[in-house]
This record gives structure tokens, C-alpha cells and sequence, in this order.
């Protein structure tokens, strides 16, 4: 949607749905993405470029760098997250009778 890669996406989920207890830092995103420091950093980098996520420096300690999501970057996960969510209702009919099939045969 809009030109927004699936990893970029999961990118800005990762950073909304982080627990209050971590931090958003590039090493954190990192690891729970699973996905080496440089490659978080260039997905950011793609992000950043269209408006949807920033950068800025920890008040606590300057050599670390926060990512955080604009507001541009939200309307865009709020649109997303609706879009996913009429796939899923259009659709759970479908799956939950195949469901039912799958449990049926075991």
C-alpha cells in the first residue's frame, strides 16, 4: 500500500507495539526484527526519506539514537491496521470453515 514495503512496515509496528520497558533504539529494533544493525539502519533510512519515521538523539546518552514513528508515519499504520482488518473480515468466513474441515478429519 503506497509504496510501503512489508519490512518497512514492520519496521514502524515493531516501533508502536515496543513494550514501555525497551527503548527504541536501532540495536533494539534490530533485535526484535531480526535483522542485522546495517539493514534496520537502511529501512530507516527509506522511512525517514518519506516522512513516515525519525531519529533523534537520547536525552540520557547522545551516542544513542531513538527511532520514532511522525504523525504521518501513524495515519499511515491507522490506515493499514483498517485495510487488514476488512481483509479479515471479508475472509474469516472462508478460513474458519476450512478451519473446521482441518479439525474435523483429525
Amino acid at each position: 500500500m503506497v509504496g510501503l514495503e512489508p519490512r518497512q512496515h514492520q519496521l514502524l509496528l515493531a516501533v508502536r507495539g515496543l513494550p514501555a520497558n525497551l527503548r527504541p533504539t536501532i540495536g533494539t529494533l534490530a533485535e526484535r526484527l531480526v535483522v542485522k544493525h546495517h539493514t534496520l539502519t537502511e529501512l530507516l533510512d527509506r522511512l525517514e526519506a518519506v516522512g513516515l519515521a525519525q531519529r533523534e538523539p537520547d536525552p540520557e546518552d547522545k551516542r544513542v539514537v531513538l527511532v520514532s514513528i511522525t504523525p504521518r508515519g501513524r495515519a499511515m499504520l491507522d490506515r493499514l491496521s483498517l485495510a487488514h482488518r476488512a481483509e479479515l473480515a471479508k475472509t474469516a468466513p472462508t478460513l474458519l470453515e476450512a478451519l473446521k474441515t482441518v479439525v474435523g478429519a483429525l
